[in-house]
C-alpha cells in the first residue's frame, strides 16, 4: 500500500519540469516587455530624464528586499504557495502601473514597480524549484530546462510591447501592462500542476551547517560571484539600451526587435546548457560566458548601426545564460537539503543585489557619461570572475 501512494510522486520531475518551463516563458515575457518599454514609460512620466529607469530600479529593489522572505515562505508553506502568491504580486503591480499611464503619476508606477519586483523574486525561483525532485545528474539539466522556458518570453515579451504600444491611444503602453496582468492570471492556473512535495517537518527545523561556513566555500564563491557578475552587467548594459538605440533615432520597434534577439539569446542556449556543464565542467562554461560578454562590449564600442546593438546583445544573452545557469548549477552542489532554502535565499540576495545596484546606476551613468561609459564599466568586474575561475580551477577542478 506504501508503494501505491508513493508511485505517483517516484519521479515528477518531467512534469515539473514541463509546467514551470511554461510559468517561465510567461513570467520572463512580463519582465521582457518591462525591461522594452520601462525606461520609456519611465521617460515619459518623470520630470527628470535621468529618472527614467527608476522604477525599473525599484522593481529590483523590491527583488533584493523580498528574496529571503520569499524563500522561507516556500520552505514554509511550499513552492506552489510562494509562486502564485508571486502572481498575485505581478497581477496587481501591473494594473497600478497602468493605472500610473491612465493618471500621468510617475509615484504610482514606482509603487507597481515595487509589486512587479515581488512577481520578478518568486519567479526567479523556477529554477530551483525545477531541482528539488531532479536526481543529481539530472539537476543541470532540470535547471537549464526551465531556463529555456524564457525563449517564448525572447517571442511574446516584445511582440506585446509592439502591439499593445498604441492599442489604447493616446495611453502609450497602457495595454502593456494588462497584458502583464493577464499572464499572471495564467501562470498562476499553470502552478495547480506542479507536484513538489514540501520538506519534512523534520528537515525544514534542521539548521545544518552555519551559513558562513557553506558561503565561505571556493566553489560558493566562484558561483555566487559568477552569477552576480553576469547578471549585473547583463543588467547595466541592457536596461539603457532602448534609450541608447532611440538617441541614435533607431525606430521603437527597431529597439523592441534588439531586445527580442537579446531575450533570445539569453534562453535560446538552455536547451544544451545543462548537457555542456555536464560534458565540459562547470568552470569552462562559465569562463565561456565571461568572454562572451566582453565580445559584447567589443561590439558596442565599435559602433552605433542597429547591426551593432544586435550583434552585441546577442552575445550579451548568451553569455548571461552561460554564467547564470552555470552558476546556479554550480551552487547547487555546496548545500545539504536541509540547508536550501538559507543557501538559496543568500545567493539570490547577492545576485538581485548586483541587479538593483546596475539598474539604479544605468540610467544615471548613461545620461551623465554615455554608451561607451556604460559599456566599460563591466570590464572590470568580468576580469574578476574571469582570475576567481583561474583559481578555482587551478585549486581542484570543478564537476558537474
Amino acid at each position: 500500500m506504501t508503494a501505491a501512494i508513493e508511485t505517483p510522486r517516484r519521479d515528477p520531475t518531467v512534469r515539473n519540469v514541463a509546467v514551470l518551463a511554461v510559468c517561465q516563458a510567461l513570467t520572463m515575457s512580463c519582465l521582457s516587455l518591462l525591461m522594452t518599454v520601462s525606461a520609456v514609460v519611465g521617460d515619459m512620466l518623470a520630470a527628470d530624464p535621468k529618472l527614467a529607469t527608476f522604477p525599473l530600479a525599484l522593481m529590483f529593489l523590491a527583488v533584493l528586499g523580498s528574496t529571503i522572505p520569499a524563500s522561507f515562505f516556500m520552505q514554509r508553506f511550499g513552492r506552489r504557495a510562494g509562486f502564485t502568491l508571486g502572481a498575485a504580486a505581478g497581477f496587481l503591480g501591473a494594473l497600478i502601473c497602468a493605472a500610473a499611464i491612465w493618471l500621468g503619476s510617475f509615484v504610482l508606477l514606482c509603487v507597481g514597480s515595487l509589486f512587479l519586483g515581488a512577481m520578478a523574486v518568486h519567479g526567479g525561483f523556477y529554477r530551483f524549484a525545477a531541482a528539488d525532485t531532479a536526481s543529481e545528474a539530472f539537476r543541470p539539466k532540470a535547471i537549464s530546462l526551465v531556463m529555456a522556458g524564457g525563449i517564448g518570453a525572447a517571442i511574446l515579451g516584445p511582440e506585446l510591447a509592439k502591439h499593445t504600444r498604441t492599442l489604447f491611444e493616446p495611453l502609450l503602453f497602457f495595454g502593456g501592462y494588462l497584458a502583464i496582468a493577464g499572464l499572471n492570471v495564467l501562470v498562476g492556473l499553470l502552478l495547480r500542476l506542479i507536484d513538489i512535495p514540501r520538506p519534512p517537518r523534520r528537515t525544514r527545523a534542521t539548521s545544518g551547517r552555519p551559513l558562513l561556513e557553506i558561503a565561505t566555500q571556493p566553489v560558493f564563491l566562484v558561483a555566487v560571484l559568477a552569477a552576480m557578475v553576469g547578471y549585473g552587467a547583463m543588467n547595466l548594459i541592457m536596461v539603457p539600451t532602448p534609450l541608447a538605440m532611440l538617441g541614435c533615432d533607431h525606430p521603437f520597434e527597431i529597439a523592441a526587435l534588439v531586445i527580442q534577439l537579446h531575450v533570445l539569446g539569453m534562453y535560446a542556449p538552455s536547451f544544451v546548457t545543462g548537457h555542456l556543464i555536464q560534458r565540459f565542467g562547470h568552470l569552462p562554461i562559465l569562463a565561456t560566458g565571461v568572454l562572451l560578454i566582453l565580445a559584447c562590449v567589443a561590439v558596442n564600442l565599435a559602433g552605433v548601426e542597429v547591426a551593432h546593438f544586435s550583434i552585441a546583445l546577442i552575445f550579451l544573452g548568451i553569455g548571461w545564460n552561460f554564467l547564470f545557469v552555470g552558476g546556479t548549477a554550480l551552487v547547487t552542489t555546496t548545500y545539504r537539503v536541509e540547508e536550501k532554502a538559507k543557501v538559496q535565499a543568500l545567493n539570490d540576495t547577492l545576485v538581485w543585489g548586483t541587479v538593483a545596484a546596475t539598474a539604479f546606476s544605468s540610467g544615471a551613468l548613461y545620461n551623465a557619461l554615455g554608451w561607451e561609459a556604460v559599456n566599460l564599466a563591466v570590464v572590470a568586474p568580468l576580469l574578476l570572475v574571469l582570475a576567481a575561475i583561474a583559481w578555482k580551477g587551478l585549486r581542484r577542478p570543478a564537476t558537474a
